[in-house]
Formats: C-alpha cells, structure tokens, sequence
C-alpha cells in the first residue's frame, strides 16, 4: 500500500497531514461526502442533505450507489495510511448506516442526520492530522460496534423465535 510523498512511516506529523490535504483521491472523497450528505440547503434553514437520502427512496439501485461510494472512502482511507482501527470505525460508520438505512423511508430520515460519508471524512482527517488520540477513540467505538452487533443478532434471534412461536401456533389452532 502506498503512502503519500512525505508520509511518515507510522503516518502521523504535519508532513502526513500535509501531504494527505494535496492527496486528489481525499479532495475527492471530500467532494463526494459533501455531495452525499451535504449537497441540497433545506430552504429557510442552515439544515442540509445530500443526496444519499434522496437516492436511498430507490428501492436496491440507491443503497447500492451510497454503499459504492462508502467503500471508495474506505479504499482511500487505507491508501492514505488509516490504522486498523480506524478502518474499522469507518466500517461501523457504513454498517450502521446500511443497517438503519435499510428500513424504508425510515431509513432515508436516518440518512439526513447520520451523515455516514462525512462522518468518515471527518474521522480520517482527524487521524491524519492527530492518528495516535484518534486510535484511542476508534478502539472504544468498535468496542461497541461489537457489542451492538451482538445486541442486534440475540434481538433477531428472539423476535425469530417470537415469530415462530406465534405461527407455530396459528397454525396449530
């Protein structure tokens, strides 16, 4: 994996920020992040949206494009030298949307409010600029992408067994 001119190995200092604010695929993925999640003023407001909510009320093709462009932040994440648990947290910022967003209509309104695509930005600008306090934070959040996940699945399970229960005996009467 390659990293920019001027990186440092452990990807950290002002010649790695300075380096990764030159980068074109981060002036892109900046781009794309604005486009996605901030591109539309509400009128009347300061509250924007982009436009992964509006393509989002696409059944399949919507979510599809917002999670293309999510793992393209990922890939230039780990080009410019992103730890592990930076990824990973980037990752949870994806799955969560993808989760959430995967209700209709629900979802797209989660979708103006999460921003994942800019939350990712934010986060790998934050670890460029300082990777050592962002690594300490990043590994608590996966910590509890962990156990959410986890929370999530014995839910699934228990309304499975609720619902098999409930048809086992609708069936039975």
């Amino acid at each position: 994996m390659s990293r920019p001119r001027g990186a440092t190995q452990s990807g950290h200092g002002e010649l790695a920020r300075a380096a990764a604010e030159g980068d074109p695929h981060l002036r892109g993925l900046r781009t794309l992040a604005r486009l996605l999640d901030d591109a539309i003023r509400v009128p009347g407001t300061n509250f924007r949206i982009g436009l992964d909510p509006i393509l989002g009320l696409v059944p399949g093709i919507g979510d599809l494009l917002g999670g293309a462009a999510s793992a393209y932040a990922i890939l230039v994440a780990a080009r410019l030298g992103a730890s592990k648990t930076v990824l990973v947290r980037m990752l949870g910022n994806v799955a969560i949307d993808a989760v959430v967003g995967s209700f209709p209509v629900l979802g797209d309104l989660f979708d103006v409010g999460y921003k994942a695509n800019a939350r990712n930005v934010a986060l790998l600008e934050r670890h460029l600029g300082a990777p050592r306090e962002v690594e300490r934070t990043s590994r608590a959040f996966v910590a509890l992408i962990l156990l959410a996940a986890l929370l999530i699945l014995a839910g699934m399970v228990a309304l499975g067994v609720v619902i098999a229960r409930w048809v086992w005996g609708a069936v039975n009467r």
